[in-house]
């Protein structure tokens, strides 16, 4: 089984995606599987965000996480915003530690701590964790978190599946990030003094519904382990993102992590694209195979107005989306010379459906922020 797939030019066009556009143009890419299938660039008089209105639920959407309403406490399903077969999203805050421990039965967890730091005891041993640190916990692993200080993760979930890090091809798989800078837990002296024989519950997810396991003693009492398979952690700081300076790149070149449905990209400070003739910005795109999710960590996000650090936007499959009229207009004089944001991408193969929660935050301007 094949793509139908030849390159073919037809009318004005550039020879080159994203380069070289004829004058007086807007770029639109339009591709298959995100953007790992065929693709076409083109080309328009107008660009393809500038509508006068949109009715429907089909539309560009932004969500603001300083309006959730504080849950102390780590139970995802009063913090799940966005999910569907294969996900479930949640921003989960917490302000104290852990009184029980939890196992999801689900699939493997990723977690990417927002603001924060403190210490996650599991199975596997202790790892301490700070802001912009991803990590990410097999599927069972029994975990809980301890802090002296307010803590919020986005978390995300991979139902019946697992995370692993892209092919990385010509470029060497120690691109991007080298797995040996991965760091794991340790069985150290504040594991060891955590282990004691007071009763715990362990609250269980499975099928998307919890059970409490009662022990009479502490159930994180391993005193050594060994294999490969174990609980991970990077910071962004740690990613060094591909770059061109004559070619904008696109998401899938910031790959973090992948399961069969979805993938998490991770965008990181750069340097923009210095080449006269190419785009410096985010071209617009249809890629309406997935829908994207985008949290805002830190920085200036370039191609956004109107977006702080805790936002989160989703473009759904079916519409087209790209760089807000300023971000435009700087990038055609050259104005980025370093890319100041960090950004956590999820693309999803099913829709994505919003919950009651995250409606309840949602910023309903978001659609008109293009004129």
């Amino acid at each position: 089984m094949a793509w139908i797939s030849f390159p073919k030019i037809e009318g004005l066009a550039s020879r080159q995606a994203h380069a070289d556009l004829p004058e007086g143009t807007f770029e639109r890419e339009l591709g298959k599987q995100g953007f790992y299938g065929p693709a076409t660039q083109m080309h328009h008089r107008h660009p393809p965000t500038a509508w006068a209105s949109i009715t429907g639920q089909l539309k560009p959407r932004a969500f603001d996480t300083k309006q959730l309403v504080r849950h102390d406490s780590d139970d995802a399903t009063a913090n799940v915003l966005f999910s569907n077969a294969t996900i479930q999203i949640s921003f989960i805050q917490i302000s104290s530690n852990m009184d029980h421990l939890q196992r999801n039965a689900d699939g493997d967890e990723l977690l990417f701590i927002h603001q924060g730091s403190g210490d996650l005891f599991c199975d596997y041993g202790h790892l301490g964790f700070t802001e912009g640190d991803y990590i990410l916990l097999p599927r069972g692993t029994l975990w809980r978190i301890t802090t002296d200080n307010p803590v919020s993760y986005l978390l995300i979930e991979a139902c019946n599946d697992s995370f692993q890090i892209p092919e990385k091809g010509i470029v060497s798989q120690q691109a991007i990030f080298d797995p040996a800078i991965l760091d794991t837990p340790v069985i150290d002296n504040a594991f060891i003094e955590q282990q004691n024989e007071e009763q715990w519950q362990v609250i269980v997810k499975s099928r998307n519904s919890f059970s409490t396991i009662t022990y009479p003693f502490n159930p994180l009492d391993a005193v050594g382990w060994h294999g490969t398979l174990m609980p991970v952690r990077i910071n962004w700081r740690d990613i060094r993102p591909l770059m061109s300076h004559r070619y904008h790149l696109p998401p899938s070149a910031h790959s973090t992590f992948i399961s069969h449905h979805f993938v998490v990209c991770t965008f990181v400070p750069r340097p923009a694209e210095t080449d006269p003739r190419v785009l410096n910005v985010p071209f617009f795109h249809s890629n309406d195979d997935y829908d994207e999710f985008i949290f805002y960590h830190q920085g200036q996000f370039f191609s956004r107005d109107h977006i702080y650090p805790g936002m989160i936007t989703l473009h759904p499959r079916g519409i087209p989306h790209g760089p807000h009229p300023k971000a435009l207009a700087a990038a055609e004089h050259k104005h980025h010379r370093m890319i100041n944001e960090v950004a956590v991408m999820i693309d999803t193969a099913i829709a994505l459906d919003i919950s009651a929660p995250a409606k309840a935050i949602e910023w309903p301007d978001y659609v008109d922020s293009w004129k």
